[in-house]
């Protein structure tokens, strides 16, 4: 399904989802509780825990309710993987433990503390262990006792459209909220090409609802087609009847739906359709991250870029740094700074020209910095400057940026953010010659999910999984 309802959906799971959000906290303390003790036992072969390790659990716990906050590992499962909640449940423990560690270090500076890093590494490895399997069998739990329909809501849809197949489907794969779609009803004969293989029961028409609701113990109502006068026959044929009703917003009525998300601004409800996430704060605290980590990184490998530096003297006649016009955040040019990895004047002859496999423009030693993506790092004077930013969609040339407008949907979106030295369409490998539409992608599902969290996601795997990349040309 292509629609992305992540967002629509969060007001049903604030609702249906309160209680499985508690029992999810309440048992995420009881296995770190749990994991704490085993710790305990193990280096100190005691039942009991002495004070210094109960104040280690109290700032863990502590840390672990804001980190998780933080991070939505409480959010909806909605059609998570494993391998995603997986993926935010470490990154938050981690997190976690890093701040008690980093205190417990602090605290160690002025006073005696007795507690050991060990202890502190063991319970971090087995509370994420316990974490992970105790949510499993929840998970597994909770859907069994769906599926035999304890504290299952029955739904019925009014109109049958793309967004009633969606809903339904959507409510389907969601175990948490507990609600099941039993049928619809519409005066319309339904469309074959629509439905497809969609086997959800016409239950009659409008005029039948109010005993359908009745003989089927229906507890909401979804009005998914909003034709004329349909919602208010809905409510008259509903009238006596102490149902819910809901109104379900046609997302497919947009292009590009799948970037829809509910918002409210000022008290006034909207349905945004990608805005920038760098308005006001948050553009603020992205800056600062950004020109204090690129700060810090300069600093760290300033003799990495000095052998570089001598690298490029050698290798060729000419300047250390290669000055390119890239496109950036508001459609606005600027210089990007890269290290020369061609003789000078090679675009003379060529002129834009997008980089390939076996192309032999570049000097020997600017073809290893290719390779590497060493070449890239002068641009972290690009984020001192405020030009770039660290993480975000990777900027074009003018000249391309003119070709892509048109061949691309939602091209030139990918300028409503700072264009970056890494992003997440390059830690999913779409980078270099590559499909353009994936990366678009890529760069717009960035746009709409970004958080400091998620940029150190991406800078954390473009560390792990390398600078090399076969596509680098």
């Amino acid at each position: 399904m292509a629609l992305g309802l992540g967002n629509i959906f969060n007001g049903l799971f604030k609702q249906y989802g309160h209680t499985v959000i508690i029992l999810l906290r309440l048992i995420d303390i009881a296995m770190l509780l749990a994991a704490a003790w085993v710790a305990n036992y193990f280096w100190l072969h005691e039942v009991a825990i002495n004070k210094d390790y109960r104040i280690v659990i109290a700032l863990g716990i502590l840390a672990t309710i804001i980190f998780f906050e933080i991070g939505q590992v409480y959010r909806p499962w909605r059609n998570d993987t494993m391998r995603s909640e997986t993926a935010r449940i470490v990154r938050a423990w981690v997190f976690a433990i890093v701040s008690v560690i980093a205190i417990v270090t602090l605290i160690r500076l002025h006073f005696w503390f007795g507690s050991s890093y060990r202890w502190i590494i063991t319970w971090c490895g087995t509370g994420l262990l316990f974490m992970l399997t105790a949510r499993t069998l929840f998970s597994h739990l909770l859907r069994w006792l769906r599926t035999r329909g304890w504290s299952q809501g029955r739904i019925i849809l009014v109109g049958l459209n793309q967004m009633a197949i969606a809903v339904s489907k959507q409510l389907n794969h969601s175990s948490w909220a507990g609600l099941e779609v039993i049928g619809y009803v519409d005066d319309r004969a339904v469309n074959r090409n629509l439905a497809g293989d969609f086997s959800l029961p016409q239950l009659g028409k409008l005029e039948d609802l109010a005993d359908i609701v009745t003989t089927e113990g229906i507890d909401e109502v979804w009005i998914a087609f909003t034709g004329e006068s349909l919602i208010d026959r809905a409510q008259y044929q509903l009238r006596h009847l102490p149902v819910s009703i809901r109104l379900v917003i046609d997302c497919f009525a947009f292009k590009q739906s799948k970037f829809l998300s509910l918002n409210t601004v000022a008290g006034i409800p909207t349905l945004d359709f990608l805005v920038s996430p760098l308005q006001g704060f948050n553009g603020y605290i992205k800056a600062f991250v950004d020109r204090l980590f690129a700060l810090i990184i300069l600093i760290l490998i300033s003799p990495l870029l000095s052998f570089i530096a001598i690298g490029v003297k050698l290798s060729s006649n000419g300047p250390v740094f290669y000055r390119q016009e890239r496109i950036g955040w508001n459609n606005l040019p600027f210089t990007m700074l890269k290290f020369r990895s061609m003789p000078v004047g090679t675009e003379a002859k060529t002129g834009a020209v997008w980089a390939k496999s076996g192309e032999n423009r570049a000097t020997r030693f600017g073809s290893f910095l290719r390779k590497t993506s060493l070449d890239e790092l002068p641009q972290l004077i690009n984020v001192l400057k405020g030009d770039m930013s660290l993480v975000g969609p990777r900027p074009e040339r003018p000249d391309f940026v003119e070709v892509f407008k048109d061949q691309v949907p939602n091209y030139m979106k990918k300028h409503m953010v700072k264009a970056g030295i890494t992003g997440w369409a390059q830690v999913n490998g779409w980078r270099g010659d590559t499909d353009l539409n994936q990366r678009i992608e890529h760069d717009l599902y960035y746009i709409q999910h970004w958080s400091v969290w998620f940029d150190l996601e991406i800078a954390l795997r473009t560390v792990l999984t390398g600078f090399i990349n076969k596509n680098a040309y």
